[in-house]
């Protein structure tokens, strides 16, 4: 077995001395770096070597197991882990999995336009020398508990030096704990971490899988250099096949498979991961591994096959192409090995040795392989793998969210090996007894803040993959990623099978409000809300609505166990008393009778096409207006109405430009205004400005200006910006808004019914009781009303008209944003008219429009219903509903609504005045 630093050892003679185990975990390779010439290559840790993903990832639980129990679990969970960009920020993150207690963070070197850098430091050595720290809650360093840093190597101890100083003046400790794969320093830098503690006053632990140190004879610098040049020619352009050339295979293009990465998780440690968001992601990994070899089973391995790379193709759950058997990738449902993480070291078997792994199927090396296809001739066919090998290509910093996939699908049965690309310029030498075979030279695709480059993939070409699957976050995945020089180019011209797996970028606003500075000094952090680390993750179905998870995410807290209903009269009577505001209990769940219902089944037949045409309006207004390059509109609903819009929003976006849109449902109580805690969380985790807030319908617009003056209040109070008050909504018969599907008042089938067509879920909640000051809103999930839940139902069927009405919403559209759709209020006008028309005196009484009327009866006690001459259509489930409470339907003319629900001033004259509150009846 050679080893893989031989050739680097025998033309340099740099030597490696130390721990047995030490020839097995590093190789040599030579590099383009003026200050070092030689690489030490680590074989577990999947970087530049295709490694099994469960080595990679065991190596660093071991270690993060051992930190844990140095340090002890109360220590353990005061501390926080940091990682280093590139190398070592998978590593950094299994080391935190490992501790299990601990917030995780890695620094960076991609900037984020808006977010305050918390910290920073230089890694003299490095290709890139600058490090960034970005995270989410500037607050996440700011502890005293202990700081375990983690690099995949330990060579001088200038980076550990640099990171600690830096960090020390801002945020000091009493500990911290250096972890590497390997440490290597020499005997002059031993001592100089230990000085180093001395001088701040405070404990440095060292700890590592194997030690040793690098032998440099005089004059390696020059001579590795030189050695650099000579070998380089071997890769000057034209020296291998192009893609797309005669002499490359020609191959499919990739299949694009959009991963159910949890909503609003991180994609990467970046900007902050915690034991909770760790949770959530392993929760998720069977289901992101089940899409995955969906996609790989779908990707030809002919041209039968053939999608622009411009236009990749993306399989939706349970569609993916059929292909020929002979043609499917085939994964065997064999049990996945086992590799305990304490045998991750002695992984240097000859499979997993970066020199033989390069090897084809037929034992030839790389450069072999290459030149048997030189003339253009195919080589001789080789006899097939009795298992395909599937390689997990990760993206720069962007290590964990694959590797983790990578061990989801070697759990289910695939032969599986993870490395990723990386910035760093690495001769290759197709030798065994050298650790980089081969190389993959292509664009940078992620739009660098230092300008474009070239970028590296290396042991990927020759080395017998079948398959490949690229992780890339949604920010590369550019038209450079898909250009004819680009990486899935390279990667198609030397693997048959080509998935490309994209993963939504996560961007931070706990700190947006301080424009970066790019300057080398430390910059102040902006302060994080107090409460938004506090607050929990949103509600997601089935544990809470009988919505899909990804459908919706609810920023309230679960008060299903809480008797809050009451009847009907009794609510009032409580109100109009002064004893109660009405968002402190529910009214009770109206059942529909069978002959309702029929009504709900026939509305929803007729208008599933018309509800269509306004959602794909709306959406596609809310696409043009609000997306902005690098973001994506962030669709907040107000519960409860809002939430069925917000969500066919969400499916028509995707449907029509593959796009997923996060979509939360938020509490806003009249008189009371949004809530506050739902818009911190927002703020924490999204772009304001991304925010777009979505509602069913307007009436006379008491909604809409109950919002716009709570996030006046909410910035004045937060000192958070960039919300915009506009509501986006199907119907806005009120001309209230200016983002909307119709100015038609029609019936909208989800306001027939109460929570079950809308998830399950009750009316938000707001008591003081119930509700403190740094809670969520309250709501209930009816659980007990599954048999009659229709929320899906109404989905689908809107959904299925989506086709049908697309040329019709291209037009209206394209009208919309041609027109003046400046808000006339012309509802509220026409309520303040009827108002004093009937004597009422109170607009809050008067509730216009087919949805607000069909609230009335459902909830309140209605006086009577004014209903315009004509508008039969829309208006059978309010008179059956009026017949059943013996309310008198009037007909009217000049009615600027299909019809208008006017509350009994007996239970409500000021029950809920303009400002919410109770007043008592004159």
């Amino acid at each position: 077995m050679v080893w893989t630093g031989t050739w680097v050892a025998e033309r340099l003679g740099v030597e490696l001395i130390g721990d047995e185990a030490l020839p097995a975990l590093l190789g040599l390779a030579l590099r383009r770096n003026p200050k070092r010439a030689h690489l030490l290559v680590s074989s577990v840790l999947g970087k530049h070597v295709p490694q099994r993903p469960s080595v990679v990832y065991g190596s660093g639980l071991d270690l993060g197991r051992r930190v844990r129990a140095l340090l002890g679990d109360e220590e353990a969970a005061r501390s926080v882990v940091l990682g280093y960009a590139e190398t070592a920020t998978a590593l950094g993150h299994a080391v935190a999995d490992g501790l299990g207690l601990a917030p995780y963070l890695h620094s960076t070197r991609r900037p984020v336009a808006g977010v305050a850098r918390a910290g920073g430091f230089e890694e003299s050595h490095s290709h890139a020398t600058s490090h960034l720290l970005l995270p989410a809650d500037p607050k996440l360093l700011a502890g005293d508990g202990p700081l375990v840093l983690v690099d995949d190597e330990f060579s001088t101890g200038n980076t550990v030096l640099n990171t600690v100083r830096a960090l020390h003046e801002r945020y000091p400790r009493d500990r911290y704990v250096v972890v590497a794969l390997v440490d290597m320093r020499s005997a002059a830098d031993l001592g100089r971490l230990d000085a180093f503690a001395a001088e701040i006053g405070a404990r440095v632990d060292l700890m590592s899988g194997a030690a040793g140190t690098v032998r440099l004879p005089e004059g390696v610098l020059e001579k590795g250099q030189a050695l650099v040049a000579e070998h380089e020619r071997a890769y000057e352009p034209g020296t291998e096949p192009a893609p797309g050339s005669a002499a490359a295979p020609r191959r499919p293009a990739p299949v694009r498979v959009a991963l159910d990465w949890p909503e609003g998780l991180p994609d990467g440690g970046r900007h902050g991961f915690t034991p909770d968001q760790r949770d959530r992601l392993e929760a998720a990994l069977p289901a992101m591994a089940g899409r995955i070899t969906e996609a790989l089973r779908a990707v030809p391995a002919a041209e039968a096959l053939r999608v622009p790379a411009t236009e990749p193709l993306r399989i939706p759950a349970g569609e993916a192409p059929q292909v020929q058997a002979a043609e499917a990738l085939r994964v065997p449902a064999a049990e996945a090995p086992q590799v305990p993480a304490a045998q991750a070291q002695l992984a240097a078997t000859s499979e997993e040795r970066p020199g033989s792994s390069v090897e084809d199927r037929s034992g030839r090396t790389a450069g072999e392989a290459l030149a048997a296809t030189a003339d253009g001739r195919p080589a001789a066919p080789t006899p097939p793998p009795a298992e395909p090998r599937v390689l997990v290509l990760g993206f720069e910093e962007l290590m964990y969210a694959p590797l983790r996939l990578g061990t989801a699908l070697e759990d289910a049965g695939h032969d599986v090996r993870y490395s990723t690309t990386t910035r760093s310029p690495v001769l290759a030498v197709d030798d065994p007894g050298y650790a980089i075979r081969t190389r993959l030279v292509f664009p940078a695709h992620d739009n660098p803040a230092d300008g474009p480059g070239e970028r590296y993939a290396y042991n990927v070409a020759g080395a017998g993959f079948d398959a490949v699957v690229l992780v890339v976050d949604s920010t590369a995945d550019t038209p450079a990623l898909h250009a004819p020089d680009g990486l899935l180019a390279q990667l198609a011209a030397h693997i048959p099978r080509v998935v490309l797996a994209v993963v939504p970028s996560y961007t931070p606003t706990a700190s947006p409000y301080v424009p970066y500075d790019a300057t080398p000094e430390v910059t102040e952090a902006t302060e994080a809300p107090e409460r938004s680390s506090m607050l929990p993750e949103p509600l997601r179905g089935p544990a809470f609505s009988s919505y899909a998870p990804e459908e919706v995410g609810w920023l309230l807290q679960d008060l299903s166990d809480v008797e809050l209903e009451a009847p009907t009269e009794e609510r009032e009577e409580a109100i109009q008393s002064g004893g109660a505001h009405y968002a402190e209990s529910l009214p009770v769940e109206y059942q529909p009778s069978d002959r309702y219902q029929e009504l709900f089944h026939a509305a929803l037949e007729t208008s599933a096409a018309r509800i269509a045409r306004a959602v794909g309006t709306v959406t596609e207004t809310v696409l043009a207006e609000r997306e902005r390059p690098g973001h994506r509109p962030v669709l907040v609903s107000l519960a409860r109405a809002g939430t069925p819009v917000g969500v066919l929003m969400r499916r028509w976006a995707q449907a029509r430009h593959g796009l997923e849109l996060p979509h939360y449902a938020v509490s806003i109580v009249r008189g009371r205004g949004i809530d506050a805690n739902a818009l911190r969380w927002l703020a924490a985790h999204h772009d304001p400005a991304d925010v777009v807030f979505v509602d069913g319908w307007t009436g006379k617009g008491a909604i809409t200006r109950e919002l716009a003056d709570a996030i006046k209040d909410f910035e004045a109070a937060e000192g958070v910006t960039g919300f915009d008050p506009e509501i986006a909504v199907l119907a806005d018969p009120g001309s209230c808004v200016r983002t909307y599907g119709t100015r038609e008042d029609f019936l909208i089938p989800s306001a027939c019914l109460n929570s079950t067509v809308s998830g399950l879920i009750s009316r938000t909640v707001l008591r003081a009781d119930l509700v403190g000051p740094n809670d969520f809103h309250g709501g209930k999930f009816y659980r007990e009303l599954a048999g009659a839940d229709v929320s899906n139902t109404f989905l689908d069927a809107v959904a299925a008209r989506f086709d049908e009405v697309g040329a019709a919403v291209d037009a209206d559209v394209k009208e919309l944003l041609a027109a003046d759709r400046t808000p006339t209020w012309e509802g509220w006008a026409a309520v303040e008219r009827i108002s004093e028309e009937y004597g009422i005196h109170d607009v809050n009484l008067v509730k216009p429009g087919v949805g607000e009327t069909t609230r009335v009866l459902l909830r309140r006690v209605p006086w009577k219903i004014l209903a315009k001459r004509g508008a039969e259509a829309d208006l059978a489930h309010v008179r059956l509903l009026a017949e059943q409470r013996g309310v008198p339907v009037e007909e009217v003319d000049e009615l600027p609504y299909s019809c208008v629900g006017l509350i009994h001033p007996q239970y409500t004259r000021g029950a809920t005045g303009a400002d919410g509150k109770a007043v008592v009846s004159q």
